[in-house]
């Protein structure tokens, strides 16, 4: 099973997110706090799931629909791999892999993510 999440605001104003075999597993609304000037103060948590096992076809429709400004970012976890995607961008990695996640909190950086949103759990 894959399982992950899109903040709504992430996503680019004409962007469409459908990947094959999504479900939605909840939606809310929540005050992070901590947001950049240019960031909403409310997001939206898209929750969802899916049996589907093409991982790279889903990584690639998140690259594809978030937005390039503001480091906006989407991960997932798919078994024991987590899938960090920014917009055109997809690290993939073994789940503790302390490699991996440095190599993606690092572009992350270099593309405005604020430093303590870089903070995806393993």
């Amino acid at each position: 099973m894959i399982s992950g999440y899109v903040i709504g605001e992430s996503l680019r104003t004409d962007a469409v997110f459908e990947p094959r075999g999504l479900r939605l597993r909840r939606v809310r609304r929540v005050e992070p706090g901590g947001v950049s000037a240019a960031q909403p103060a409310v997001w939206t948590l898209v929750e969802w799931d899916s049996d589907g096992e093409d991982v790279g076809a889903l990584a690639e429709a998140l690259a594809g629909a978030l937005q390039p400004e503001l480091g906006w970012y989407a991960d997932f976890v798919a078994g024991d791999e987590r899938v960090v995607v920014f917009a055109g961008k997809v690290f993939r990695y073994r789940r503790g892999d302390e490699r991996g996640r440095a190599d993606a909190v690092a572009y992350g950086r270099s593309v405005g993510t604020p430093e303590h949103q870089l903070d995806w759990e393993e």
